[in-house]
């Protein structure tokens, strides 16, 4: 009876965490499904007593697991910086504006790209990106201003504001980088957050661009482990029918 009641208690606190991620915290859909899985897991292994259902189930997640896991690995194993430290050009990834101030991803990206001007003054910024629904201006614009305010010299940082994907995003700045006598490939790094840096250089390498990446520590650590399990399915869903 004890048991019953602590299965219970665990599948019924779940699903009041799921509801409260999905519903009162920004961008945490993901992380909620992750606890209303455990909770139904719990539910279902508690009930359904057949040991060939039982067995179904454990099988079915078993291969969910080890499906994850493959796609996962390369991702996880992505986020990291392993841009030279002669790369000529970094290209800051828009991550959406709240009116005309960045978002918390956005900051995140922000913040990574500010450290690494600072300490590679001969480094260029393309900050990509343009203008979607409840923005004020393009992301672009606020990106440079961001980075403006903190020291930037104006003349390193370029704005590219019509890429609506991160697909455009690296295009068009991959031909502004072209425009400027140089080449992308090997010569730019992708500045973006940490669980997005895997997609991203795969975008690059179908546009033929071996780039680099700066990866954006996500400051929240659910918000973090929320992307991480987005990003396996957003990859998976490039990979079938591409950008």
């Amino acid at each position: 009876m004890k048991k019953n009641r602590l299965a219970i208690i665990a599948a019924a606190v779940l699903c009041a965490a799921a509801a409260v991620f999905a519903f009162a915290m920004t961008g945490h859909r993901f992380f909620a499904a992750l606890l209303l899985g455990i909770a139904l897991v719990i539910v279902y292994f508690h009930y359904v007593k057949s040991r060939a259902w039982r067995a179904v189930a454990a099988a079915v997640l078993v291969i969910g697991a080890v499906a994850f896991g493959v796609i996962e690995s390369p991702i996880i194993a992505d986020a990291r910086t392993d841009a030279p430290e002669d790369t000529e050009y970094i290209i800051v990834l828009g991550a959406g504006l709240n009116g005309d101030v960045p978002s918390l991803s956005l900051t995140n990206r922000l913040t990574a790209a500010l450290d690494w001007l600072e300490s590679h003054p001969e480094c260029t910024a393309i900050v990509s990106g343009g203008q979607g629904p409840g923005e004020n201006m393009t992301e672009a614009e606020a990106m440079g201003i961001w980075l403006e305010a903190r020291g930037i010299a104006p003349e390193r940082i370029i704005l590219e504001p019509e890429a609506t994907s991160t697909y455009e995003n690296l295009a068009n700045s991959f031909e502004i980088i072209r425009e400027r006598g140089s080449e992308p490939d090997g010569n730019c790094a992708i500045v973006t957050s940490e669980y997005h840096l895997h997609r991203a250089r795969m975008m690059a390498a179908d546009q033929g661009v071996e780039a680099y990446g700066v990866a954006a520590r996500t400051s929240m650590p659910t918000l973090m482990l929320n992307y991480f399990i987005r990003e396996a399915f957003a990859v998976t869903y490039y990979r079938i029918f591409g950008a």
